[in-house]
């Protein structure tokens, strides 16, 4: 062989090297039948209005203050406002008290809503099973949720992760499996993109309803802590709508005021051993905006002695090697890394991307304008940044990946589907993705994490089968 043809080998050689090295961890061998996400009819029975006189619909609660001993609960009736009181008692008690609430409604291009109510239930008791009525003096219905256990550091707590999830026959499939999971969600961090109602002519703002009725089984019973994503924004100057996130702020109040942020989109919560920071992707976040400074402000107020788990949630990725949204969250990233890795966020969900994938603990913080550092590298400090926007919307799965797969990402599979992350003490966590076509119980990705904070060690699962 001639000294070319020697050089040629060693560069190919080399070339081979260097994939392998570039490769990350695994890309799922399983591959989901590419059927079209297809929207159930509007007669289907879990979009069916309850029966009755103005019977109150699309019953939904969330946390209702800083460390889970308050509730606000959310309906609508169609009819007329009748009442926005909230009748409820303890399971061990038999005196039932009331909360008085507040309705609203809203004009969207040629659509007016029903009487929107939101009522805060204050001074609960923790860790107590609580029966609530909503519809008092009309058609009253009945509900019922459990408060979480008092903050602390080894309170063990368990958490179900929806995204993307819209009105499909795939998004029911989504909820159902969450329901039926063995390991019982308790409250829901839903990571954006609700009802999809943006994809309809004209914002059909019907969409707002059809999916609340939808989600209600589930919803009526835990708490789902609210992001906005992108299908929120509802800005269509074209048939003049011009508030951004109308429908949306209406329907979906959150305790924003409670970690002093001013505007619903940015918010935290403490909940058992979580601190959960829900951030948003489509509000400004540059600095000096009202939003950098809450986040500058809010980290150094976690309490990783009290809270040990630090959560934070978002709707646009800031790690993503599919062909879809690729690079959407990377200003964002730039912008408020340093701080995740500084204040050791164990784990950051985000949907958008409509798939799965998991990364390995990766920070991309050392690049200057000048020194050409700009790979993202392994930091133990690092979160570990999971998409979960595979909650089964009409607009479908994202099929097309990155090759060669990047360093960064542990485990990516294009399927609908929901996680689990359960919380057992201040050191570990176990986290599991399901996908909806398998059984209830199948993990098709898991890890155990550890916790930055207190147990600090590698728990990388590149070489884990899967």
């Amino acid at each position: 062989m001639g000294s070319m043809g020697f050089k040629v080998l060693v560069f190919g050689l080399f070339l081979v090297n260097v994939a392998v090295l570039c490769n990350g961890g695994s890309t799922s061998t399983f591959v989901r039948s590419v059927e079209k996400a297809v929207d159930m009819p509007l007669d289907s029975d879990v979009f069916a209005v309850p029966s009755g006189y103005n019977a109150p619909q699309q019953v939904h609660i969330t946390q209702g203050d800083l460390e889970g001993k308050a509730v606000i609960v959310s309906w609508v009736t169609e009819d007329e406002p009748g009442s926005s009181k909230v009748r409820y008692w303890s399971e061990n008690s038999k005196q039932k008290k009331i909360a008085k609430g507040i309705f609203v409604t809203y004009r969207y291009f040629n659509y007016s809503s029903g009487y929107i109510h939101h009522c805060t239930i204050k001074n609960l008791e923790h860790n107590t099973k609580y029966y609530y009525e909503v519809g008092i003096t009309h058609t009253t219905r009945q509900f019922w949720f459990v408060t979480p256990p008092q903050v602390g550091p080894d309170v063990p707590y368990t958490f179900g992760l929806i995204g993307d999830l819209g009105q499909s026959f795939d998004s029911n499939k989504t909820l159902t499996h969450y329901e039926k999971n063995p390991t019982k969600g308790q409250t829901v961090l839903f990571v954006g993109d609700l009802s999809y109602a943006d994809n309809y002519p004209n914002h059909d703002n019907v969409r707002w309803d059809t999916w609340a009725r939808f989600v209600e089984r589930s919803v009526a019973y835990q708490p789902w802590i609210w992001v906005a994503g992108n299908h929120e924004i509802d800005f269509a100057p074209e048939i003049g709508e011009t508030v951004p996130f109308k429908p949306y702020s209406h329907r979906y109040h959150v305790p924003y005021k409670a970690s002093n942020s001013t505007q619903p989109f940015w918010y935290s919560i403490k909940r058992a051993s979580a601190h959960i920071i829900v951030l948003a992707s489509y509000s400004a976040y540059g600095k000096y905006t009202p939003q950098y400074k809450w986040l500058e402000q809010e980290l150094p107020k976690v309490n990783r002695t009290e809270t040990p788990w630090l959560i934070v949630l978002m709707h646009s990725p800031w790690y993503n090697s599919y062909n879809y949204h690729y690079m959407e969250g990377e200003s964002m990233r730039v912008m408020y890394e340093p701080w995740f890795v500084q204040y050791k966020v164990d784990v950051v969900f985000a949907g958008h991307v409509h798939a799965y994938e998991r990364s390995e603990r990766v920070s991309n913080v050392a690049y200057n304008i000048v020194n050409g550092i700009c790979t993202p590298v392994k930091d133990q400090s690092a979160p570990v940044y999971i998409t979960i926007g595979d909650g089964g919307n009409l607009e479908g799965l994202a099929t097309n990946m990155t090759e060669p797969q990047p360093a960064y990402s542990a485990y990516r599979e294009a399927s609908f589907g929901h996680a689990i992350f359960d919380i057992k003490n201040r050191t570990h966590a176990y986290y599991a993705w399901h996908r909806n076509q398998d059984g209830y119980a199948v993990e098709a990705d898991k890890m155990w994490f550890f916790n930055r904070f207190w147990h600090p060690i590698d728990d990388s699962t590149t070489h884990s089968s899967h």
